[in-house]
Formats: structure tokens, C-alpha cells, sequence
């Protein structure tokens, strides 16, 4: 079996590349390079996807090898080695074919479900301007109150609607919060007419959006990327360096160009959602900005806004998926999530286009 130094060396040649090339490329010292070719240092795993791409080979692929040494190295000095590699070919085995049931079957019925919803929602259009107006109102106020609940904000559905609405303002409660809400509200109608335009997802148009979500709050981050290092309390999740937030947002834009036309959308806008938010690129914000994000792609793919719920028990068990798929990377679960919130929302839309009260 070929290692991973064997096969990194391998395909560094066939592409007539120097060392001091790929070490440039890779923004590393020559010297470090060549201890990866010699088997004596292992790449850091942040770094698989940029060195994937320079030498021309599918980042599955050169994870396995990676993965392989790893587990390698960590194993040679025992004695069990053996022993353990063959209890855990059997955990594994266990694992893998109930993670078929459960990704496989489950996420693809389910998806087959959301296509059918959409389908019976286009059976019962067009509708008339009024039915828009009230749809449209009835879960962007829903979707803002939602949102913003899940940070903390404290005031209720009725007030956010008042403040969105009438202009109102709720005694007894912050500025901040009165400025969440509006902020939110714009940044939606903002990701409503990008989605109609078909326009693209770009670095820009996320700062974009981020400068909404932020800025009558904090003006001078508003739209910046942060340049500190942050940590999330009560999360094992610890985002990136301040200053790899930029080559990380730019490996995020590659994911989604990669997978826009492959992957199915719900999916889709649930990575990016839990990849933005890991990496946590502005100082304030993360959040809003990242569900805000998930719903534009949505929007682009005929599906209606996904509202992750605020209340306690909703937001503990959000966040604790969105852990899971940064920290272990397995987001299932938080895939999950996203489509049965997505469900759940064209379920509730087509039920009131069929209702009596809305058509009156």
C-alpha cells in the first residue's frame, strides 16, 4: 500500500513541480515540504484541501492517506495495535451500514417529500397580490422574530411585528434589540431581491449582508471581517485564526461554486450555514448572518424560508448540531435539522394557501 508521503512526492512530479514551487504555493517553508515527502512530519488537516487541489487530487482521496498515517502513528507504539484495528474494523463496520440507514434512506425520503410539497404549492399558484403581501409579511415577521430570539433578543412575535411594522417602540426594551430587529427585517428583503435577481453568492455579497445584519449596531465591524481571535463560550468549537478567516471564506465559496449544481440545495444551504458559523468570520453577527445565508440559497432553489426556532429547547438542540458538524464533522444531524425545518415551513405554506382565510 502506497503512503502518504509516497503518493504527495508522486504527484508533485508528474506535475513538474519543485518543492520550493509548492512550498510557495502552500505559504510554507521548502524545508517543512520535504519532511512531508520524507514521511517525517504529517500535514496539519486544515491544509489537505489547498494541497488537493495544487497537486490535482480529489481531497477524499488524500484524506484517506492522511488518515491512514494518523492513525498510524498514533498506533505503532503499542503492542494491541493489532488487536485494536480489528475491534474497531468492527465498530466501524456497525457504524457504517447504520449510517447508511440513516443518511441514506431517511435524508433521501425526505427530500423526496420536500419536492412534493413544492410541487403541490406550484398546483395552487399564481397568486393574487393581496395572498402575497400577507404570505410574504406573515413569515418574514416569523422568520426576523425567530432569528433574533435564538441570540437572545427578548422581544416577542407582537412587538417584533409592531417594530417592523408600524415603528413602534416597546417600552421597557433595548435599543440593541429594537435595531436587531430592523436591521434583520432590511438584510431579509435584501437576500428576497438577490434571490430573484439570480445574482451569485460572492465574498462580497456575504459582507454585504453581514453590513445589514450589523450596522446600526456596530458600524466600524459592520461588513469586516474580524481581526481578532474569537471563542465561542459553552461551544468545544474554536474557530479559526483571525487571519485565516479570509482563506477560509474563500475555501467556503469554492465549496459552494463546487456543489451549487451537484448537490441538492437543502443540503447545500445547510453546509454552508454550519461552515460560515465555524468559521465564524466577523466579530458580531455569525449567526444571523449564516441563517440568513442558508435561506438566500434556498430562496434561489424555489424553496421558502427555513425559521430555526428560538425557544429553548429548539435553540439548545440547534446549537448542538451545529457543534457536532464543526467539531466532528459529521453534520448529519444538523443536514437533518435544516430539512425537516424546511418541511415543516412548506407544509405550513401550503396550508394557507388553501385556507379559507387567506383567499378572503
Amino acid at each position: 500500500m502506497e503512503t502518504l508521503h509516497e503518493i504527495i512526492k508522486d504527484r508533485r512530479l508528474k506535475k513538474n513541480l519543485l518543492i520550493k514551487d509548492i512550498a510557495h504555493q502552500m505559504q510554507i517553508d521548502s524545508t517543512l515540504w520535504s519532511r512531508y515527502e520524507k514521511g517525517e512530519r504529517l500535514p496539519a488537516e486544515k491544509n489537505l484541501e489547498q494541497m488537493a487541489m495544487i497537486l490535482g487530487m480529489g481531497i477524499s482521496e488524500l484524506k484517506k492517506y492522511w488518515l491512514a498515517e494518523k492513525i498510524f502513528e498514533q498506533l505503532k507504539a503499542y503492542p494491541e495495535a493489532g488487536d485494536v484495528l480489528s475491534f474497531v474494523e468492527e465498530k466501524m463496520t456497525v457504524y457504517i451500514k447504520s449510517a447508511k440507514v440513516v443518511l441514506g434512506k431517511d435524508i433521501k425520503k425526505l427530500l423526496q417529500e420536500l419536492d412534493a410539497l413544492k410541487k403541490a404549492i406550484k398546483k395552487n399558484h399564481p397568486l393574487n397580490e393581496t395572498q402575497l403581501k400577507k404570505l410574504h409579511e406573515h413569515f418574514n415577521i416569523n422568520y426576523t422574530y425567530e432569528s433574533n430570539r435564538i441570540e437572545g433578543n427578548t422581544l416577542s412575535l407582537q412587538e417584533t411585528a409592531l417594530v417592523v411594522n408600524k415603528g413602534i417602540t416597546i417600552a421597557g426594551k433595548s435599543m440593541r434589540e429594537h435595531l436587531e430587529v430592523i436591521n434583520h427585517s432590511e438584510a431579509l428583503e435584501y437576500i428576497q431581491d438577490v434571490a430573484r435577481s439570480k445574482t451569485d453568492i460572492t465574498e462580497r455579497l456575504i459582507k454585504e449582508l453581514h453590513y445589514l445584519v450589523l450596522k446600526t449596531i456596530d458600524k466600524e465591524n459592520a461588513g469586516q471581517y474580524r481581526r481578532s481571535d474569537v471563542r465561542i463560550t459553552g461551544s468545544r468549537h474554536i474557530p479559526v485564526a483571525h487571519y485565516e478567516v479570509a482563506p477560509e471564506m474563500q475555501k467556503l465559496l469554492r465549496y459552494y461554486n463546487a456543489h451549487k449544481n451537484t448537490l441538492h440545495p437543502v443540503l447545500l444551504a445547510a453546509d454552508i450555514h454550519w461552515m460560515l458559523a465555524g468559521i465564524h468570520p466577523f466579530i458580531d453577527g455569525n449567526g444571523r448572518t449564516s441563517r440568513l445565508l442558508m435561506n438566500l440559497i434556498l430562496m434561489r432553489n424555489g424553496y421558502f424560508i427555513a425559521n430555526l426556532k428560538g425557544d429553548l429547547s429548539s435553540r439548545s438542540n440547534y446549537y448542538k448540531d451545529l457543534e457536532t458538524a464543526q467539531v466532528d464533522k459529521t453534520p448529519a444531524a444538523f443536514r437533518n435539522l435544516v430539512i425537516n425545518t424546511v418541511k415543516e415551513g412548506l407544509e405550513e405554506y401550503l396550508s394557507l394557501i388553501i385556507s379559507k382565510k387567506l383567499k378572503k
